[in-house]
């Protein structure tokens, strides 16, 4: 990072350590020269760039201080205290440590960031997000065996169809497991490995399949309990090993695993975290982060947690009904008791509504989530004028290509008007928001679409036990309809390829079953 320009020009932004004097000439030269080396080193690195400062830092001995704290932390810390005072002799606050522990920013009394507590918290021995080369192997041998099908890998090179009598299935061109997903499923089963009779935790569900999970259940990882919606860690000790799921975990959990000494192995994907880093640029510019996503689902609320100031949206009348609140106010109570799961602490829409950010939970429409973003700058632009719209709004990209390349396919197939198709099966947890979001596809299109999480919701009877688009289970009778029928078929990026192939040759035996 380039450093505030008032730093270096001029005799303003000269920067010194001052030490006291002592009764005893020489007696801490040694530990001046060592602090004095440090700031050198601190001050270049600033420069270079390999020494980050805390970028909220708006005076040369807050730059300072930071960077004393960050590369002190990188060295093992330095002994007693150094002062940073600026040029101009006003003294700033203490960096302390003792000689066996790193500096922390606490004690230098300078506001630390969420995302550069996270860097900190990532930066620790106990922390892993690269998985285990020991066990890599071993992982890779047995996903292959528990996840990969030899009747889908014949569907892609089949133009992505399967006949069989006068049933034929046409597979969407991008489906089932992405790779932040296999990624995070594969170092879970890494982990066991590599700690074999460790006690391993996870702090919620490895992904959104049922199938998967179980798995996990089955090789010993253990989950935490939830009692009245809240995680209860009591059961987690030191030293035992904590596996952080593909959409992520608070920063509030991460921090209370790195106090209790816990090894902690982070399966985040990283289109979740280039979310928090999105979020974090609006927190540096005194934004709101505008969060389109549902407030209950994990992401969404591991998301929050990077955030200092929020609101969660989940459709766009939602987004519509706060941009008409920008625009022309409104019943403030109506609007807090509307939005009261989804806003930080301490919201006040008359104050944090000024400046937004948008983000987004990765499963979310790409579509609807760039139509909330222009109906917020537009907004903006109607409340401050054109030229003042960048002061109070900004966006990045934070859809996940994966999310986006499996609602294309189904889009194609659905619009595929010379090859049409009768109906969908949609294969994937029921908990999962990108599955969810791929069977409203064909459903807005006219299309039934059948929603299970396992094959076994396909019964030997021909009835169907489904999630419905509002969410309700049912079951249907007489799902597969006599004569020639095509079935679109796609899942969700949590579900493997083999639980694909097992709901389609159930639906071959049922066919055939029923003569």
């Amino acid at each position: 990072h380039s450093p505030p320009a008032p730093i270096f020009p001029r005799e303003e932004g000269m920067i010194r350590l001052v030490r006291k004097r002592s009764a005893r000439p020489g007696k801490h030269a040694g530990l001046f020269a060592a602090v004095g080396a440090l700031a050198a080193v601190a001050a270049i690195g600033i420069v270079v760039g390999f020494v980050p400062f805390d970028e909220a830092a708006t005076t040369p001995e807050e730059v300072l201080r930071s960077a004393l704290v960050r590369a002190a932390a990188r060295n093992g810390g330095f002994a007693r205290e150094a002062r940073v005072v600026s040029a101009g002799g006003a003294r700033g606050g203490r960096v302390r440590s003792s000689s066996s522990a790193a500096v922390s920013a606490e004690s230098a009394s300078v506001p630390v960031s969420k995302i550069n507590q996270l860097k900190d918290i990532k930066r620790k021995e106990t922390f892993n997000r690269m998985g285990f080369k020991d066990t890599r192997k071993g992982a890779e041998a047995e996903m292959n065996d528990e996840f990969q099908s030899d009747l889908i890998k014949e569907m892609r090179e089949s133009m992505y169809t399967l006949k069989d009598g006068d049933i034929t299935f046409k597979l969407a061109k991008d489906f089932g497991f992405c790779w932040g997903v296999e990624r995070a499923v594969q170092m879970a089963i890494e982990a066991k490995m590599h700690f074999g009779d460790r006690t391993i935790h996870i702090t919620n569900e490895i992904i959104h399949n049922p199938g998967v999970n179980e798995k996990m259940a089955g090789m010993g990882i253990k989950f935490i309990p939830v009692e009245d919606g809240i995680k209860n860690f009591d059961g987690v000790e030191k030293n035992d090993v904590v596996i952080l799921p593909a959409f992520g975990a608070t920063l509030e959990e991460m921090k209370l695993l790195t106090e209790r000494g816990v090894q902690i192995v982070d399966t985040t994907c990283p289109w979740v975290s280039k979310v928090w880093n999105s979020v974090n640029q609006h927190t540096k510019k005194g934004m709101t982060s505008i969060i389109h996503g549902s407030y209950s689902h994990e992401e969404t609320i591991a998301t929050a947690s990077f955030a200092e100031d929020y609101i969660i949206v989940k459709t766009m009348a939602e987004a519509e009904y706060v941009a008409n609140y920008i625009l022309n106010g409104g019943d403030k109570a109506e609007f807090m008791e509307k939005f009261k799961n989804a806003v930080s602490k301490g919201f006040d829409p008359d104050i944090h509504l000024k400046k937004l950010g948008l983000a987004n939970q990765t499963t979310m429409y790409k579509k609807e989530t760039r139509a909330i973003g222009q109906m917020m700058q537009k907004t903006m632009m109607q409340k401050y004028g054109p030229d003042k719209v960048n002061e109070h709004y900004m966006e990045f990209d934070t859809i996940c290509d994966a999310t986006q390349e499996r609602q294309d396919a189904i889009h194609e197939l659905v619009e595929d008007k010379a090859n049409p198709v009768d109906m969908f099966l949609v294969v994937g947890g029921w908990d999962s928001s990108n599955t969810r979001h791929l069977v409203e596809i064909p459903e807005m299109a006219g299309i039934r679409a059948y929603h299970i999480d396992r094959a076994e919701r396909l019964r030997p009877d021909n009835s169907i036990e489904h999630r419905t688009v509002d969410g309700k289970i049912e079951v249907i009778e007489n799902f597969i309809p006599k004569g020639p029928v095509t079935i679109g078929v796609t899942s969700g990026a949590s579900t493997p390829d083999a639980y694909v192939e097992d709901s389609l040759n159930r639906i071959k035996l049922i066919r055939s079953s029923l003569g």
